[in-house]
C-alpha cells in the first residue's frame, strides 16, 4: 500500500477535491470573478449539464493515455488519473483535463451525501445513481463469502447489497483498466459496486457533518472527517468509499478507487466540507497540520511508525500530471491555481 504522502491527511482535507481543478502546466494568470468556476451539487445541475459532464468523463475514458510510459496498465487518459492515484494516493488533477481534452465547459460537480443519508430508501433513490442522468446504481448481488475475498476490507460490510458488475448507467459496459490494489499493470474488469445504504445513513448524515464542522482546529477536523477503519468508526471520507464500494467495489479500494467516476464527486464534496469549515473563522482558514505518512499518528491503526509534521510549505507532487504545488498555494479555492467556489 502506497503511503508516500498524505494518504489520510489530504485525501479528506486538502483533498482530491482541490486538486480536481489544478491546471495542466502553468497556473492561470488571472482568477477574477469572471474566471471563477461554480461547483454545484449533482441534483442542482440541469439535465443538459449532467449529460455534458457524463459525456466528458466518457470522452476521457476514450482519449489516449499520456502516461502509459509510466503506467503500463493505462489505456486511456481516464486511466492515467487512476494510475497516478495508485502510485501517489494523495492528489491528482481532473477538472482541467475534462475541460482541456474534452471541451467540457462546466465545473466539477459534487455529491452531497448528507441529502441522501436521511434513509436507506432515499440513498437508493438518489439522482446520483440514475441510470440515464447519473452514474448508474449497484452491482449485481454476490454472496458475503465471495465479496469478502476481494482485497478491500478486513470485514464484511454491514448492509452490503451488491458486489458484482454495475448493471446500468453510462459506465456499466466500460471496463476498468487497473485495480483492485496497488499494481499499475493492465487488469481489465467490470466496474463493481457493493452498496450499503445502511452504512451511508449512519456515517454521512447531517449529524456526522455537524460533528466534523464543530472541530476546533484542522488536526481535529481531519480526525473527525477521516474516522476509523471499522464500520462503527467510519465517517465522511470512508463513507463515500465503503458505503458505495462495499467489499468488492472499485471505489472502496484505497489505491485504485478512482476507477469509479463517482470518486471525483465524493472527493469534491469532502473539499466542500473543508472549505465550509475554513470559512467559519480566520483561525480555521489558516489551520493545517498532520503527518507526512498516511498511517502515522493519529491514523496509526496498524502500530506506531515514524513521521514528520506537515506544514503549508510542503510540496505536493503529481507524477507527470502537472507541476508540483505547495499546500500554501491551495488553501483558498477562489484564488491562485484553483479558481472555483461552491454553491
Amino acid at each position: 500500500m502506497h503511503s508516500s504522502s498524505l494518504v489520510q491527511l489530504l485525501a479528506a482535507a486538502l483533498s482530491i477535491g482541490n486538486a480536481l481543478a489544478l491546471p495542466q502546466g502553468p497556473s492561470p494568470t488571472k482568477c477574477g470573478p469572471k474566471e471563477v468556476l461554480v461547483r454545484k451539487e449533482w441534483r442542482r445541475l440541469s439535465k443538459t449539464e449532467k449529460q455534458n459532464y457524463l459525456k466528458a468523463v466518457q470522452c476521457l475514458q476514450n482519449a489516449p493515455p499520456q502516461l502509459a510510459h509510466l503506467y503500463p496498465g493505462s489505456k486511456s487518459r481516464f486511466d492515467d488519473f487512476q494510475a497516478a492515484h495508485i502510485e501517489l494516493t494523495p492528489l491528482i488533477h481532473w477538472n482541467q483535463d475534462l475541460r482541456k481534452t474534452c471541451n467540457y465547459k462546466g465545473a466539477q460537480p459534487y455529491w452531497d451525501w448528507s441529502l441522501d443519508a436521511v434513509s436507506e430508501d432515499a440513498v437508493l433513490a438518489s439522482p446520483i445513481f440514475d441510470p440515464v442522468d447519473g452514474f448508474g446504481g449497484n452491482g449485481a448481488y454476490i454472496s458475503d463469502e465471495e465479496a469478502f475475498a476481494f482485497p478491500n476490507l478486513p470485514f464484511v460490510v454491514p448492509g452490503r447489497s451488491g458486489g458484482g458488475c454495475v448493471t446500468d448507467g453510462p459506465f456499466a459496459s466500460r471496463p476498468v483498466s487497473l485495480g483492485l490494489g496497488e499494481s499499475t499493470e493492465y487488469n481489465p474488469h467490470c466496474l463493481r459496486r457493493d452498496m450499503s445504504p445502511w452504512l451511508l445513513t449512519h456515517s454521512a448524515n447531517s449529524d456526522v457533518v455537524d460533528h466534523v464542522m464543530a472541530a476546533p482546529d484542522f488536526w481535529e477536523f481531519n480526525k473527525r472527517a477521516q474516522g476509523g477503519l471499522m464500520p462503527d468508526e467510519i465517517t465522511l471520507h470512508g463513507s463515500g468509499h465503503i458505503a458505495i464500494g462495499g467489499n468488492s467495489g472499485d471505489i472502496a479500494n484505497v489505491n485504485s478507487s478512482p476507477g469509479d467516476p463517482l470518486f471525483y464527486l465524493h472527493h469534491a464534496n469532502l473539499d466542500r466540507v473543508w472549505e465550509n469549515w475554513q470559512r467559519k473563522s480566520s483561525a480555521n482558514r489558516n489551520s493545517f497540520a498532520g503527518p507526512d505518512n498516511g498511517w502515522a499518528y493519529p491514523f496509526n491503526f496498524f502500530g506506531d511508525i515514524p513521521y514528520s509534521n506537515i506544514t503549508t510549505d510542503f510540496a505536493l507532487v503529481y507524477s507527470e500530471l502537472s507541476a508540483s504545488n505547495k499546500i500554501s498555494d491551495l488553501m483558498y479555492t477562489n484564488k491562485g491555481p484553483l479558481c472555483y467556489r461552491y454553491e
